[in-house]
């Protein structure tokens, strides 16, 4: 299996709830694929009016294919999210996230197509990013790394992505089974290209 193949399945469990955009430039960064999720949460007494309480929750994923996983890149993926990530997409230029807002997850999916080495692994373990506002009334953000490699069929997750570890491995054994993909469930038959993706 190549990691085109494996990006078809996985992206395939994404879209049952996520908007997915393939090929996304974001800050100038080329993503393989980009999912987007939003949820809303509301608990009315009889009118809406009556509003008891309201959540937003939301998710970035942030799909690349590198050839190998090393520390600088997860360097780089760090300051992105420092930088741009949580005061744009998390905080959209404001001092605090929106009213009701309850976490917004950065996740980084890195599929690669040769086992990264030691030192690489252990930047993973270290990659983390979580940060409250206003004592958590508003929420936090968080950023989430998983990490597949297609060649050997591992996943490795920093400790916040470590629920994630599930669906990328069972991406590999639906592969295996021939399960549909993406581009299969999701694409009109005339608008899909040569390329698995």
């Amino acid at each position: 299996m190549d990691t085109a193949s494996y990006l078809n399945i996985v992206l395939a469990r994404y879209a049952r709830s996520f908007d997915v955009y393939k090929e996304r430039a974001i800050n100038g960064r080329q993503y393989t694929a980009y999912a987007y999720f939003s949820s809303l949460g509301e608990k009315y007494v009889l009118v809406k009016k009556a509003k008891l309480w309201s959540v937003k929750a939301y998710e970035h994923v942030f799909f690349l294919a590198p050839e190998t996983l090393t520390p600088e890149l997860l360097d780089d993926l760090m300051r992105e999210v420092k930088e741009y990530m949580e005061p744009v997409l998390v905080r959209h230029g404001e001092k605090y996230p929106e009213e009701d807002h309850m976490y917004t997850y950065l996740t980084f999916a890195i599929l690669c197509d040769e086992t990264p080495a030691p030192e690489a692994l252990k930047a993973v373990r270290k990659f983390r990013f979580d940060k409250g506002y206003k004592f958590s009334m508003r929420g936090h953000a968080e950023a989430r790394l998983v990490v597949a490699d297609v060649s050997g069929k591992n996943v490795w997750t920093n400790p916040a992505g470590a629920e994630l570890k599930k669906l990328y491995r069972k991406a590999f054994a639906d592969a295996e089974q021939g399960a549909k993909g993406y581009n299969e469930l999701f694409i009109p038959k005339e608008q899909r290209q040569e390329s698995p993706i």
